[in-house]
Protein backbone atom coordinates (compact mmCIF):
# COMPACT_ATOMS: atom_id res chain seq x y z
CA UNK A 1 0.00 0.00 0.00
CA UNK A 2 3.06 2.52 0.77
CA UNK A 3 4.35 2.87 -2.82
CA UNK A 4 0.85 3.28 -4.30
CA UNK A 5 0.13 5.58 -1.79
CA UNK A 6 3.45 7.71 -2.51
CA UNK A 7 2.92 7.42 -6.24
CA UNK A 8 -0.72 8.71 -5.82
CA UNK A 9 0.36 11.56 -3.33
CA UNK A 10 3.23 12.67 -5.60
CA UNK A 11 0.95 12.67 -8.26
CA UNK A 12 -1.70 15.25 -6.23
CA UNK A 13 1.25 16.78 -5.43
CA UNK A 14 2.54 17.51 -8.94
CA UNK A 15 -1.03 18.55 -9.94
CA UNK A 16 -1.55 20.69 -6.73
CA UNK A 17 2.24 22.54 -7.45
CA UNK A 18 0.97 22.76 -10.93
CA UNK A 19 -2.60 24.73 -9.86
CA UNK A 20 -0.56 27.13 -7.46
CA UNK A 21 1.79 28.09 -10.36
CA UNK A 22 -1.15 28.85 -12.57
CA UNK A 23 -2.78 30.86 -9.77
CA UNK A 24 -0.05 32.30 -8.67
CA UNK A 25 0.66 33.64 -12.90
CA UNK A 26 -3.26 34.27 -12.45
CA UNK A 27 -2.93 36.58 -9.35
CA UNK A 28 -0.06 38.63 -11.39
CA UNK A 29 -2.22 38.95 -14.61
CA UNK A 30 -4.91 40.58 -11.97
CA UNK A 31 -2.50 43.14 -9.93
CA UNK A 32 -1.04 44.07 -13.80
CA UNK A 33 -4.29 44.46 -15.06
CA UNK A 34 -5.28 46.98 -11.98
CA UNK A 35 -2.27 49.24 -12.56
CA UNK A 36 -3.48 50.08 -16.24
CA UNK A 37 -6.74 50.12 -15.30
CA UNK A 38 -9.18 53.23 -13.68
CA UNK A 39 -8.72 53.59 -9.85
CA UNK A 40 -12.86 53.24 -9.74
CA UNK A 41 -13.57 49.69 -10.22
CA UNK A 42 -16.72 49.61 -8.32
CA UNK A 43 -18.43 50.26 -11.30
CA UNK A 44 -17.24 47.86 -13.48
CA UNK A 45 -19.32 47.16 -16.59
CA UNK A 46 -18.75 43.61 -15.82
CA UNK A 47 -19.83 43.59 -12.47
CA UNK A 48 -16.97 42.09 -10.74
CA UNK A 49 -14.09 44.17 -9.38
CA UNK A 50 -10.88 43.66 -9.78
CA UNK A 51 -10.21 43.45 -5.48
CA UNK A 52 -12.87 40.73 -5.93
CA UNK A 53 -10.93 38.70 -8.51
CA UNK A 54 -8.20 39.12 -6.46
CA UNK A 55 -9.57 38.11 -3.56
CA UNK A 56 -10.70 35.09 -4.93
CA UNK A 57 -7.44 34.39 -6.60
CA UNK A 58 -5.93 34.84 -3.25
CA UNK A 59 -8.45 32.03 -1.57
CA UNK A 60 -8.08 29.38 -4.79
CA UNK A 61 -4.10 29.84 -4.11
CA UNK A 62 -4.30 29.53 -0.10
CA UNK A 63 -6.47 26.14 -0.48
CA UNK A 64 -3.49 25.05 -3.03
CA UNK A 65 -0.90 26.32 -0.16
CA UNK A 66 -2.68 23.82 2.35
CA UNK A 67 -3.45 21.13 0.36
CA UNK A 68 0.19 21.15 -0.59
CA UNK A 69 1.06 21.00 2.93
CA UNK A 70 -1.13 18.45 3.68
CA UNK A 71 0.37 15.93 1.29
CA UNK A 72 3.92 16.71 2.63
CA UNK A 73 3.05 15.90 5.92
CA UNK A 74 0.93 12.45 4.29
CA UNK A 75 4.62 12.07 2.37
CA UNK A 76 6.46 12.04 5.69
CA UNK A 77 3.65 9.59 7.25
CA UNK A 78 4.33 7.33 4.20
CA UNK A 79 8.14 7.69 5.18
CA UNK A 80 8.01 7.04 8.86
CA UNK A 81 5.49 4.02 8.65
CA UNK A 82 2.49 5.87 9.84
CA UNK A 83 0.29 6.77 7.01
CA UNK A 84 -3.05 5.00 7.03
CA UNK A 85 -3.07 5.29 10.97
CA UNK A 86 -5.66 7.40 12.79
CA UNK A 87 -4.11 10.13 14.99
CA UNK A 88 -6.57 10.03 17.05
CA UNK A 89 -7.51 6.39 18.09
CA UNK A 90 -4.46 4.06 16.21
CA UNK A 91 -6.56 2.16 14.00
CA UNK A 92 -6.72 2.02 10.81
CA UNK A 93 -8.16 4.39 8.51
CA UNK A 94 -10.08 2.50 5.63
CA UNK A 95 -8.79 2.31 2.56
CA UNK A 96 -11.83 3.90 1.03
CA UNK A 97 -11.07 6.75 2.76
CA UNK A 98 -7.95 7.26 1.77
CA UNK A 99 -9.05 6.91 -1.72
CA UNK A 100 -11.15 9.51 -1.08
CA UNK A 101 -8.62 11.53 0.88
CA UNK A 102 -5.39 10.41 0.20
CA UNK A 103 -4.47 13.36 2.73
CA UNK A 104 -6.55 11.84 5.64
CA UNK A 105 -4.97 11.83 9.26
CA UNK A 106 -8.14 10.23 10.83
CA UNK A 107 -11.05 7.88 10.57
CA UNK A 108 -14.25 8.21 10.17
CA UNK A 109 -15.27 7.64 13.68
CA UNK A 110 -12.62 10.47 14.82
CA UNK A 111 -13.17 12.30 11.99
CA UNK A 112 -14.09 15.75 13.27
CA UNK A 113 -13.02 15.40 17.09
Amino acid sequence: MTSSARARLLELRATTQDRLAALEREHRGVVDASRDSNADDEHDPEGATIAFERAQVDALARDASDRLLSIERALAKVDDGTYGVCEVCGDAIPAGRLEARPTATTCVGCAGR
